[in-house]
């Protein structure tokens, strides 16, 4: 009988330790999940607009990138680099929305750091491929219609400690 309550109370905390992190209904809270973070400024042409963004460097983080969130904050976001997670040359990329609830805008980022396509505003849950049109070395995520709203473009220079 014990031991039955004892992994009852030890279930209990481990579910207390998780509830910030991810909720009942999926959603991640960013604040608490954030293994890493970066520094991305992106050079437009009415000036700089600077992010601190989470970084996905593993193939698992990669993988699952913002999905579940639905707090990005205006200035948050994801940095995947290097891209691909394995390194390499550049190559080009896909991305889906698949689980993930918020609108994001993916931003493909060439070797040199210039700004090679922006996937506006991309479409929660949506399962459709979001192709790069070329080789990359990074993806940036950013909260949907953010780029817009900035004035972010294609051919501007994208930078970042150890980018």
């Amino acid at each position: 009988m014990k031991a039955g309550v004892g992994a009852f109370a030890l279930g209990l905390l481990l579910l207390a330790g998780c509830k910030d992190k991810v909720g009942a209904d999926g959603a991640v809270n960013q604040a608490t999940a954030t293994a890493g973070t970066v520094s991305v400024t992106i050079a437009s042409a009415n000036g700089p607009h600077v992010f601190t963004v989470e970084t996905a460097r593993t193939a698992d983080e990669q993988e699952r990138g913002l999905m579940y969130r639905t707090d990005i904050a205006d200035d948050g976001g994801m940095l995947f680099a290097p891209y691909p997670p394995e390194g390499g040359p550049p190559r080009e990329a896909t991305f889906w929305m698949k689980n993930t609830p918020s609108p994001l805008d993916i931003i493909f980022i060439r070797a040199d750091h210039t700004i090679a396509h922006i996937a506006d505003n991309a479409v929660p849950f949506d399962q459709t491929p979001i192709p790069s049109g070329e080789p990359v070395a990074a993806v940036l995520e950013l909260k949907g219609g953010r780029a817009s709203a900035l004035g972010i473009a294609e051919n501007d220079k994208v930078s970042w400690a150890g980018g």
